[in-house]
């Protein structure tokens, strides 16, 4: 891979005249925007959850699979409920572990809260088993999308570029066929990077050329706690945040598929470690798992190109990298959504973002 542009060395040197072509070095081309969603997931294996399941039966599954987020099957209705994933967990964490908001929340009116969402404050309450059910997309963060197999990955990479984090690809008589994710489809076109010419010449521009990675950023402090971290995560709808220390300088930071680690033999007492001490807990288990020291590299600059900012999303499996100043203090990131918004304009599309400015863009702030 080129340092600077995370195009294969070969590609590159090859298309700018520097070297003959080499022997076996495939030229074929290909318009990536008609592929179909059904060839990202063929042979796939779905894990769906039994409705009826609790959540804590529902994470292990999570966690035992190495999944974030699984569709959930009601077999009395005989339909798909919903997804479930880390951020499910997380707001029911929340809800578990602050009883004052729970009672507050009871105060509301039906028409504020659903039923289903009330029956899970009761029994959170009374501490009760919770069927996944309830929960499912209890975050109001991924709804149940589905698309039929001959779906155009453009239109795919349209959804994703708007926000949609996974879609399910269901066939005409509701058979599920797979589920294709943001990570699974850059993961896709980037490493098939030489079939497409029309994305392998994003490659080279800048994030700051793509008019990308430049936003006002919420932070906790190093010292906080996690459970502050993670509430005020679930208040401004945000997946990841930066943690930072007195001098504000990016020191890593806590996303919602953490949220596994203290869900791990019922970890609950991590919510109260200081946000530092679970970031190296989570470098620390993620090293025992894959036999890696693992220290992810999550930042980049604003002059840093597109090809390389999604070798560091590919090489660390993460949905976002974070953008620092000359100070390495965050001043933006670019997300999974914000790649694939690129790739969808560069194609004619037109992604709409649900919220504006939702996970890459917010306003500065810090737990005290």
């Amino acid at each position: 891979m080129d340092p600077v542009t995370g195009l294969p060395r070969s590609r590159r040197s090859t298309a700018s005249g520097d070297e003959a072509p080499r022997e076996g070095l495939t030229t074929e081309t290909h318009d990536w925007t008609l592929i179909k969603a059904i060839e990202l997931v063929a042979n796939q294996k779905v894990i769906i959850i039994d409705g009826e399941a609790t959540i804590e039966d529902a994470c292990d599954i999570l966690i035992k699979n190495n999944i974030s987020s699984a569709p959930v099957y009601d077999n009395k209705s005989k339909t798909y409920v919903g997804m479930f994933d880390w951020a499910d967990v997380m707001t029911y964490l929340l809800i578990v572990l602050k009883k004052k908001d729970i009672l507050e929340q009871q105060q509301k009116s039906d028409e504020e809260l659903t039923s289903e969402f009330n029956d899970l404050l009761k029994l959170a309450i009374q501490c009760q088993p919770v069927p996944v059910k309830l929960a499912s997309d209890l975050s109001n963060k991924n709804p149940f999308y589905s698309v039929f197999p001959e779906t155009s990955l453009l239109q795919v990479v349209e959804l994703f570029g708007s926000g949609t984090h996974r879609v399910v690809v269901v066939d005409a008589d509701g058979n599920m066929k797979g589920i294709l994710s943001q990570s699974r489809v850059v993961n896709y076109l980037y490493q098939n990077v030489m079939k497409f010419p029309k994305i392998e010449q994003l490659f080279p521009k800048t994030i700051k050329d793509l008019d990308i990675g430049r936003s006002t950023v919420i932070s906790a402090q190093a010292d906080s706690f996690v459970l502050d971290a993670l509430t005020m995560m679930n208040k401004n709808s945000l997946s990841s945040i930066a943690i930072v220390n007195d001098d504000g300088v990016l020191m890593g930071n806590i996303s919602m598929t953490d949220v596994k680690y203290i869900l791990r033999s019922y970890s609950h007492s991590l919510m109260w470690r200081t946000c530092k001490q679970f970031v190296n807990h989570v470098r620390i288990k993620q090293g025992l798992e894959d036999g890696q020291d693992r220290y992810p590299v999550f930042d980049v600059r604003l002059t840093s190109t597109l090809g390389y900012t999604i070798a560091k999303l590919v090489a660390t499996k993460a949905h976002r990298v974070w953008v620092v100043d000359d100070r390495m203090q965050a001043i933006g990131l670019v997300s999974l959504t914000d790649v694939l918004g690129i790739f969808a304009r560069s194609a004619g599309a037109n992604p709409r973002p649900k919220r504006p400015g939702s996970v890459s863009s917010s306003s500065t702030k810090s737990t005290s």
